[in-house]
């Protein structure tokens, strides 16, 4: 039955094209393809490890085991079988752009086929039969399919059937499960046990929510481990399938330290929101905590295409109704593409005078209070019929990720006006997080991320929060434009989720949601410029020196 399964699974790759012949085509290709290798800029993935006791130390072989194990799956999940991609590697930058996207399809070029032989990336990627039309699934009647833990395919008949993640990959996650139970077998933190059992038994039933509490509940580990099928970015066709990932990720308690105050405002900034009374009615969960942590690895979703810089979880609605969120920041991979990345698009695009306002720290502070936004707003409709994300179905994570950009800028301003920061210039953090749409707009049309700074890129200009100067081709924020729009904005989209609104969330999507010439010459610029356009790992063991 596994093997049946594993073969069910790898049955959805894409037929191949065979790619020999070496023709002036090809060696340009190559050279296309090493120049798209190149933009990302390299990063080593350290820490100080002497933080850690020698238990812990001994924990880290078996998390990395079981990182590399979501990593595998996730190859699955994205395109089918990895080595009949791999194989087509003409060199090794080839071969190196490949494992960033995961497949032929280039994540930060609306997934446009970047080897011969390649069609159309489908909008499910591998969790559903290529063949498979919306109307079909929509027309099944199976309780599961809209699970966020089920493979769909088809039997020996040719009818749809929905396979849970552990079965389907079963014999992977019991790899991965031997891993984590060796690495809770070391673990002296009684938090980090708790969870480490927990989720473990998690990856063996797809039931999430007891290690979901027990992750919320850790306040004195110093290693955390994200691990199992987490995100929805990959099903672009529903949005209902969760993509396998993991994080292996060293605390900075003197950082996490700075943070700790925040938490506790979430409930007084959801009261707060810009937007109608029956648009904040519900309470975020007090548990919430923030930390700030090196990541050591990134395996699976996380690692595709742009990378991560911080997290908010869990998804579960449930869980941050009972227990709130944790926002954790990745301090060294934020440091990296502030330095490669942000303050050389500054240098190119942000008016002369005000280049002085981009800076870390608010870079730092936009980020984190984007995380935290992912917890302000409803988790359901107001008619509590449904969740937002089952309202919302595809465009879910693009308004989301809408969502948390814009009232993580709120935040910021919000928690001034409130006397929370002392020292403070709002100003840094408008022109801050203006740089920083030009950085995540080159994410592209194919992703979340990218389509909610397209959103917010021609919403701004629509209302004045800058001006772009023709001669000098730099931007120049408008502080008091800047801050209506933003108010305006965050109610627009608290208001699309609350009323679970799927016709208006498409309609932004399609009228704001991908490049206009304009922009994309000024984008053409940061590329001519040799900017990298995000940033790809040297990471492992080896790498930390185990």
């Amino acid at each position: 039955m596994k093997k049946l399964i594993f073969l069910l699974v790898l049955g959805a790759g894409v037929g191949l094209a065979s790619c020999t012949n070496k023709t002036k085509e090809d060696t340009t290709m190559k050279s296309e393809l090493a120049e798209k290798a190149d933009a990302f800029a390299p990063f080593r993935l350290t820490t100080d490890l002497s933080v850690l006791t020698e238990k812990e130390k001994q924990m880290l072989p078996h998390l990395f085991r079981a990182a590399k194990i979501m990593n595998e799956i996730f190859w699955v999940e994205a395109f089918g079988d990895k080595e009949a991609v791999l194989s087509k590697a003409a060199d090794p930058a080839a071969e190196k752009f490949i494992k960033i996207n995961y497949g032929p399809w280039e994540r930060l070029n609306a997934n446009e086929p970047f080897l011969e032989g390649f069609g159309e990336k489908p909008a499910g990627s591998n969790f559903y039969p290529k063949d498979m039309t919306k109307e079909e699934f929509e027309a099944w009647d199976e309780p599961t399919k809209t699970s966020l833990y089920t493979l769909i395919r088809r039997d020996a008949a040719g009818k749809l059937q929905a396979i849970p993640f552990h079965e389907a990959f079963q014999e992977q996650i019991a790899q991965a499960v031997e891993s984590i139970r060796k690495a809770a077998e070391l673990a002296e933190d009684p938090g980090l046990k708790k969870y480490l059992e927990l989720r473990a038994e998690a990856l063996l039933t797809d039931d999430y929510y007891a290690s979901d509490v027990a992750w919320m509940e850790m306040k004195t580990n110093t290693i955390d481990f994200i691990v199992g099928p987490i995100e929805n970015y990959e099903d672009q066709l529903f949005g209902y399938k969760a993509a396998h990932e993991a994080f292996i990720l060293i605390k900075d308690k003197e950082w996490s330290q700075r943070l700790e105050k925040y938490a506790a405002l979430l409930p007084d900034l959801q009261k707060a929101l810009p937007c109608k009374p029956a648009y904040k009615s519900e309470t975020p969960g007090s548990d919430s905590d923030m930390n700030a942590y090196d990541v050591v690895y990134y395996a699976g979703d996380c690692n595709a295409g742009s990378k991560t810089i911080a997290i908010n979880l869990p998804n579960d609605e449930q869980v941050r109704a009972d227990k709130g969120s944790r926002k954790l920041q990745l301090k060294n991979a934020m440091q990296a593409k502030f330095d490669q990345i942000l303050l050389p698009i500054t240098d190119l695009l942000i008016a002369e005078d005000q280049r002085q306002h981009v800076k870390f720290d608010a870079f730092f502070e936009n980020t984190m209070f984007h995380e935290v936004a992912h917890g302000l707003g409803m988790g359901n409709t107001t008619d509590g019929t449904q969740t937002v994300r089952e309202a919302l179905k595809e465009t879910y994570t693009s308004i989301e990720e809408s969502k948390a950009d814009i009232l993580g800028l709120w935040a910021v301003y919000q928690l001034n006006e409130q006397g929370e920061f002392t020292d403070k210039d709002l100003m840094d953090n408008f022109v801050t997080f203006m740089a920083g749409i030009f950085r995540s707009v080159r994410f592209g049309a194919a992703s979340a991320h990218g389509k909610a700074n397209m959103i917010r890129f021609y919403y701004f200009q629509e209302k004045g929060a800058f001006e772009r100067d023709a001669a000098s081709g730099t931007y120049r924020v408008n502080f008091e434009k800047m801050k209506q729009a933003m108010l305006d904005l965050s109610d627009l989209v608290l208001t699309v989720q609350g009323d679970g609104d799927y016709a208006q969330a498409k309609t932004l999507i399609e009228e704001k949601g991908f490049v206009r010439e304009g922009l994309q010459a000024d984008l053409d610029r940061i590329g001519e410029a040799g900017i990298p356009v995000d940033i790809v790992f040297e990471q492992g063991p080896e790498v930390l020196g185990l």
